[in-house]
């Protein structure tokens, strides 16, 4: 889905960074995994998947740390410095894409066609759209990462 007439815009908390996508998301994951659990400080982290030429910058500079996950990649992860939000991760080597985290969209994303990932993670009581796309470890098809 296009979006270069209404780019999509977004940022951190405290607004001392903020972007806009050219694209829209290519496609939207939910991760169960403990790591966005623990990123995202509540059941699950979202994730879209964009082209990386659509990320623009338009306020500030974040900073990044990374880190290896679980299938051993290593993530880059883009975070406000005042703040502390993460912004967008993108998987090392993966050079044609990179994931916004949903959260700091500044419209709020519709999840119905999510793809739900690392589900053999998943908190107790935490229920899933009936048919939902879904997955208890990574998938099989190219992503990026969570």
């Amino acid at each position: 889905m296009s979006t270069e007439m209404n780019p999509l815009r977004g940022g951190c908390q405290c607004g001392a960074i903020r972007y806009e996508l050219s694209h829209g998301p290519l496609r939207c994951y939910v991760c169960h995994c403990a790591e966005c659990r623990k990123q995202s400080a509540s059941a699950f982290g979202i994730s879209c998947v964009v082209p990386r030429t659509a990320l623009h910058l338009t306020r500030g500079t974040p900073r990044f740390w990374s880190r290896v996950t679980d299938t051993g990649n290593t993530l880059d992860c883009a975070f406000c410095p005042e703040c502390g939000s993460r912004l967008w991760h993108q998987r090392r080597g993966a050079i044609g894409t990179l994931n916004i985290k949903g959260g700091s969209l500044d419209e709020p994303l519709d999840l119905g066609q999510a793809i739900h990932i690392w589900t053999s993670r998943m908190l107790p009581g935490v229920i899933l759209p009936h048919g939902a796309k879904q997955f208890p470890r990574e998938p099989d098809e190219p992503r990026g990462a969570p």
